[in-house]
């Protein structure tokens, strides 16, 4: 079998994005694993490379031209051709913005065409392409959006612990007007389906209360009476190896023992701070039920630490390494 051909998109380029590319491509697993094209910047590249000390030959994208790509040989399908005034680490102009954008844009084209297998994101920063007068909320929204995907979902992957989020990106206090029955239960659907096709398996799935203590029999809040249990009784009534809801304070330790495959989620931060506690430099953010595969670093662009060369590959070659997994079945 030939090895999957993944996209990985540069992201906000005054961010560390280009320096994590360039370390992972150091890496001989990356190669073993399948065949990267970088969708992004030339400059960008460059710079990254004398950022890290490591010389770099830039090719064409395999389809134009067959290399045998080793570390040191980067496949690049130039998207921008940025300044020097926008290439300033942590210092991101609008079009740098409207570059990032881009990248993902043209990834979801190639990988709709089958020029690509799948997609692996770099960090982008939101305020930084609403500045440039794109509205964005996110890449999960983007994606669907221009995938046309109606049911999606953002997982967030690791070893220990994964989680699925009923809902992403939204203010907390509108988070119990946005949860409902149908919600969870289509997310249910879709993470059993998706772990079913991608990898094999039937997950074990615990679902996360919304109140503390799972709402005290209503003392805490109604949503786990009205909402959530009804939610777990219809979904196991259907058949899916599900239980809950649980108290947020314990659920996530015993999936993280083992007893669960993953957590559903009532909002963003009650999943992402245990997940992230755990797997803060290698965790993995995928988005399930688009017709195409993408999987991404679970981190920001860091600009705090852009330019000096400290920037963390670990979560990039994780995301890499599940997209191939993915793939290849």
């Amino acid at each position: 079998m030939s090895l999957p051909v993944l996209g990985i998109t540069l992201g906000d380029v005054c961010g560390i994005g280009p320096e994590i590319v360039i370390k992972a491509l150091q890496n001989e697993e990356v190669y073993s694993l399948c065949r990267p094209i970088i969708i992004g910047d030339e400059m960008a590249l460059k710079k990254a490379a004398q950022l890290v000390k490591t010389e770099i030959k830039i090719v064409p994208p395999l389809w134009e031209k067959k290399t045998e790509l080793v570390p040191g040989v980067v496949s690049l399908y130039s998207v921008s051709a940025l300044t020097e005034t926008d290439l300033r680490y942590g210092q991101p102009t609008k079009a740098v913005g409207k570059a990032a954008f881009d990248y993902i844009k043209t990834a979801v084209s190639l990988a709709l065409e089958d020029k690509i297998d799948g997609i692996v994101t770099c960090p982008v920063n939101k305020a930084v392409i609403n500045e440039a007068g794109i509205p964005f909320t996110g890449h999960t929204e983007l994606l669907a959006e221009l995938t046309q995907t109606k049911r999606y979902a953002m997982l967030l992957a690791g070893e220990k612990l994964k989680v699925a989020l009923v809902t992403i990106h939204v203010a907390l206090k509108e988070v119990p007007k946005l949860i409902s029955q149908e919600k969870i239960l289509d997310l249910i659907d879709l993470t059993t389906t998706f772990f079913q096709e991608k990898f094999s398996i039937s997950p074990r799935l615990a679902v996360a209360a919304l109140n503390p203590h799972a709402g005290e029999d209503g003392l805490m809040g109604r949503e786990e009476i009205e909402i959530i249990a009804p939610a777990v009784k219809a979904a196991k009534e259907k058949g899916y190896n599900v239980e809950g809801p649980f108290p947020p304070d314990t659920v996530f330790y015993w999936a993280k023992e083992g007893n669960y495959d993953v957590v559903i989620c009532m909002y963003h931060d009650q999943g992402l701070i245990p997940f992230k506690l755990l797997h803060f430099r290698d965790g993995v953010n995928v988005t399930m039920g688009l017709p195409i595969i993408r999987t991404s670093v679970d981190h920001g662009t860091a600009y705090d630490i852009a330019g000096k060369g400290l920037a963390d590959e670990s979560s990039l070659l994780a995301a890499i390494k599940m997209a191939a997994e993915m793939i290849q079945g």
